[in-house]
């Protein structure tokens, strides 16, 4: 299956088909998938993601199949994937050496519940500039397991047309009123790639004082230093500002817009998986304290 998970959970709940839903809560030590890794399974089979392969996948889907015939709401399993200890009837002859533990929730689809928002299966990204980059970076994006939203102030740049499988293109009345009709959270990642350092400028200076994951804006170390001067000049403290990724993007000699496009998603790969890293340690501290 080539599409993202929440595309196949989306029609599954669409088509009444209901589910189990494996995710991946916390992890210790080397695992073959970090926090956040979804599987999603059918009574007929179909499936979809993935929380490692393997013997952890063998059991997991065991226990999905399971769940199916009891139709039992919520599992939790904590396995060791160590092969070295075979003593233990928990621990599974993987190589890894880590730990990890699998939350499973039975989805009824005539009543999903918050399901898609509880299992994270998808991060949302704001490409503010409808542009070549944008247009190169949007598919990318939603292949992995992104939502897809595009702003921008010009019709023909922001429409169905030009993007058919975005979650939503906004067409705003300028790009000082671009977050007019969004609502970002923590977990809301923004890409600035707008026509010119005056969009670009226009929507960082808001973009900083909004929540998100990731802010990243395209241009020259030089424009990017301007810029970053006049947000302090208006105010923004340091903290904000050195969290901005600006040249966005990871440093591979991108010149195109599809290497560019190809740079920021590595990028934003990279800051999504600290993050699963971060999340996992809380999680395993707190399952730990129980």
């Amino acid at each position: 299956m080539a599409e993202p998970v929440s595309y196949y959970a989306r029609k599954f709940i669409e088509e009444g088909i209901d589910f189990v839903a494996a995710r991946v809560a916390a992890t210790e030590g080397s695992t073959p998938r970090k926090h956040g890794a979804v599987l999603i399974m059918t009574a007929d089979g179909d499936r979809a993601g993935t929380v490692g392969g393997g013997l952890l996948e063998f059991e997991t889907e065991k226990i999905c199949r399971e769940m199916l015939e009891t139709k039992e709401k919520h599992r939790t399993y904590h396995f060791i994937l160590d092969e070295k200890q075979a003593e233990n009837p928990e621990a599974l002859a993987m190589g890894c050496g880590g730990d990890a533990t699998i939350e499973l929730e039975y989805v009824n689809a005539a009543d999903p519940g918050d399901f898609v928002e509880q299992f994270k299966v998808k991060d949302r990204a704001y490409i503010f500039g409808g542009g070549h980059v944008a247009l190169a970076l949007e598919p990318v994006l939603r292949h992995i397991d992104f939502e897809t939203v595009i702003i921008d102030d010009r019709a023909e740049y922001a429409n169905t047309e030009r993007f058919p499988e975005a979650e939503q293109t906004i067409v705003c009345s300028g790009f000082d009123h671009c977050f007019d009709e969004i609502n970002p959270d923590e977990d809301s990642y923004f890409i600035i790639v707008t026509r010119g350092h005056r969009g670009d400028y226009t929507v960082l200076r808001q973009a900083v004082e909004k929540p998100h994951a990731y802010l990243g804006m395209i241009g020259s170390r030089r424009k990017n230093r301007m810029l970053f001067d006049m947000l302090r000049e208006e105010g923004v403290n340091e903290e904000k500002i050195s969290e901005i990724h600006a040249p966005i993007g990871l440093s591979i000699g991108a010149e195109t817009p599809e290497e560019i496009g190809v740079s920021i998603a590595a990028e934003i790969i990279q800051v999504r998986s600290a993050r699963g890293d971060a999340a996992s340690r809380e999680l395993s501290a707190a399952l730990l304290h129980q």
